[in-house]
């Protein structure tokens, strides 16, 4: 078990109640981690610490915001072990899946330090004859970022890595069921010399979540709010951002659709598929929900996606070599149940069957799922992959669209012209050709439409999100004034 105390303008303290709560492991219901339950006094005193780092931080040079970026990304590669074994009893992911969290994570902060020096602006043609018009980008202030447990160590380096480039400060809420890998992230940029109060970490009860986020929405310090999460939450944090006037970038629910045109390669097909559907056991907001196939190759697929999936299995990741793990709760394994259980009943094809013990949930495929079924419009984060069959082009990008969400999509055929043409067509932020939906690099513009949230995470295309664009004006001769 884990003790894991708040991070307040660079050091470690208890909550100011005194009081703790328990994260309970999936993998055997032991205590996880401790953590201290902060109160709405430690909610401000975390923003003024931020607050107060901000006249600092936001006056380094770029290459000196760069050089401690760096180096954090150096120590969280060099405390790989830690995480993946902090996450693992946490959240019951496997090695595999929380070291790659770490590699990306520390890329994010890599590629956040190269954007140091890419935060530009324009010169504006301006009508006033001696007069220079810019547009700048300037800091915000403080960034309050929140995030999930699934990926834990990417999302909350996410949520934090561009809003320190561009010379904010940062208040990160742990999520309720990864502190202690939470926590770890701030103590990496910590011992890295970022400086007191430049990152400040949150931890909180679960029951005392909707306080403790609207106080960091609504406090006058808080200049922008970054959430990654449920559609769910993110609609609450939308409508409490928009009572207070603050602007916040929203990374939601997926239920991501996958068409494969009679053209498709269906050994590659099928293989990114697996991987795009069961890794971390499909809790990844990208995760494939759903296959769309052409009826002409529907059987000759099916049987193939059956066959590799018979082949992958999930187990304890503290004592097997599974590769892939538990889901995060029996809460989400009961309501992963449900919906397959529904679309069972209700007709559906479930050629391995439906196995959970606890909250080990093995792989499970559910084929010609129809409208009125829970599970064709709910996502379930978690290791299901539905399968429809189409006639057309046509219907499968209906299909395809036919969903509050709009994340992540494929598109598979060796037809490239016919499978742009395709992808063109889907409603979503992000679409991969002969790639799985699964995929995220630090340099790329991530985010979804409709229900799966707005704006957009990865280098570059964040900069917009956490500066404020200014317009300054130098007036180099003599202006004439009609007064």
């Amino acid at each position: 078990m884990q003790n894991v105390e708040l991070l307040i303008h660079g050091q470690s303290v208890a909550a100011s109640s005194g009081k703790y709560f328990e994260r309970i492991s999936p993998i055997d219901g032991s205590i996880a981690s401790m953590s201290a339950a902060a109160t709405l006094d430690d909610v401000d005193r975390a923003i003024e610490s931020a607050h107060e780092a901000f006249q600092t931080w936001s006056t380094l040079s770029p290459t000196d915001r760069r050089l401690k970026l760096l180096k954090a990304a150096d120590l969280m590669d060099q405390k790989t072990e830690q995480f993946i074994q902090t996450a693992i009893h946490e959240i019951g992911s496997t090695a595999t899946w929380y070291g790659f969290n770490v590699h990306l994570a520390a890329n994010m902060l890599r590629e956040a330090a190269a954007m140091t020096t890419q935060i530009d602006g324009s010169i504006i043609p301006s009508d006033v004859p001696g007069n220079m018009a810019m547009g700048i980008r300037v800091p915000c202030g403080v960034i309050v970022g929140m995030a999930p447990w699934n990926a834990p160590v990417i999302l909350a380096t996410r949520a934090l890595a561009m809003p320190l480039a561009c010379g904010n400060t940062v208040v990160l809420k742990a999520s309720e069921s990864c502190p202690a890998t939470h926590r770890l992230i701030g103590e990496v940029l910590h011992e890295a010399g970022i400086g007191d109060g430049v990152v400040n970490v949150i931890t909180h009860a679960p029951e005392d979540a909707p306080k403790i986020v609207e106080r960091l929405i609504q406090h006058p310090l808080t200049k922008r709010i970054n959430f990654t999460g449920s559609t769910h939450v993110g609609r609450i944090i939308a409508e409490t951002a928009a009572k207070y006037l603050k602007p916040v970038l929203l990374e939601l629910g997926g239920k991501a659709p996958v068409i494969v045109l009679e053209q498709a390669d269906l050994d590659e097909t099928v293989n990114a598929i697996t991987f795009g559907a069961f890794f971390n056991q499909g809790q990844i907001c990208m995760s494939t929900e759903r296959v769309l196939v052409d009826e002409k190759i529907a059987e000759q697929f099916i049987k193939k996606l059956v066959n590799k999936v018979k082949t992958i299995h999930a187990g304890n990741p503290l004592n097997s070599d599974a590769p892939l793990g538990t889901l995060e709760s029996l809460k989400a394994a009961n309501r992963i149940q449900k919906l397959v259980e529904d679309a069972g009943n209700k007709g559906a094809n479930i050629p391995l069957g439906l196995h959970i013990d606890g909250t080990v949930m093995q792989p499970t495929i559910v084929v010609d799922v129809t409208k009125e079924m829970l599970l064709y419009a709910e996502e379930s984060f978690g290791p299901v992959c539905t399968v429809q069959r189409f006639k057309t082009v046509n219907e499968a990008i209906e299909l395809a669209n036919d969903s509050e969400f709009g994340l992540s999509s494929a598109v598979f055929s060796q037809n490239l012209a016919d499978a742009l043409s395709v992808a063109k067509r889907i409603d979503s932020g992000i679409c991969h050709i002969n790639g799985a939906t699964v995929h995220d690099e630090a340099q790329m513009p991530f985010g979804g439409v409709k229900q799966s949230g707005y704006g957009r995470f990865g280098s570059k295309v964040s900069v917009a999100e956490f500066t404020e664009l200014r317009w300054i004006t130098i007036q180099t001769s003599p202006r004439h004034y009609p007064i």
